[in-house]
């Protein structure tokens, strides 16, 4: 089965001239987030992966610093990947956990509307004493009542960048799969990238 889907995944890539050495391997990569890329080439690219025991988490790059232009992102949520674009180029990359089921991340074109280094959530967090000890944590204030003695401590977004709402990109636990409340979670390292290689206006497009 490993064999069958080698030979599938070289020969869908030799049908798009695809090299994967030095530089054209950037150029792959390009290609395969915008589509350009045929679909089938893509999906066994994923199962050789997951077979060889690829790790998701170890799946970040980083090209920004070499590459010139204006930044957009582009949002994959079946991917759960994370996209930085300059000048049209695909320049970085990172996995993401978005929204779980109930609290998906909504499709569409936006843009960074703000940013805060050290965000908290006016939410989500937990209920600590005034010692600092967690007396009921994960919860939504919304729904949950303080118990007396406790203040809300806000759950820490570190790098966040709104981009509707109450959702944005911000320093995040990534378990493998979508599990936050919409927002989208970054390893700590992408997300510092991300945020210091997009300002304000930045284009953001989220895609199913």
């Amino acid at each position: 089965m490993v064999l069958r889907l080698l030979l599938l995944l070289v020969l869908l890539s030799g049908c798009t001239s695809v090299q994967t050495a030095g530089n054209n391997s950037f150029q792959f990569a390009r290609r395969v987030v915008t589509g350009e890329i045929p679909r089938a080439a893509r999906f066994v690219n994923g199962q050789v992966r997951h077979l060889i025991g690829f790790n998701r988490n170890e799946s970040s790059f980083w090209y920004a610093d070499e590459v010139q232009g204006r930044p957009s992102i582009v949002i994959h949520l079946g991917e759960q990947m994370v996209y930085l674009f300059k000048g049209g180029e695909l320049a970085g990359g990172s996995p993401i956990s978005s929204g779980s089921e109930g609290y998906d991340t909504r499709p569409g074109r936006y843009s960074v509307i703000e940013k805060d280094i050290d965000h908290k959530s006016s939410i989500y967090g937990d209920y600590e004493d005034y010692y600092g000890n967690v007396i009921v944590t994960n919860i939504d204030n919304r729904n949950v009542s303080a118990p007396p003695g406790t203040r809300f401590e806000g759950a820490k977004m570190y790098y966040f960048m709104r981009i509707y709402g109450g959702v944005g990109m911000h320093q995040g636990y990534l378990p493998g799969y979508p599990a936050s409340h919409g927002c989208i979670r970054l390893p700590g390292h992408m997300a510092e990238k991300f945020y210091y290689a997009s300002p304000r206006g930045t284009p953001v497009q989220v895609v199913p």
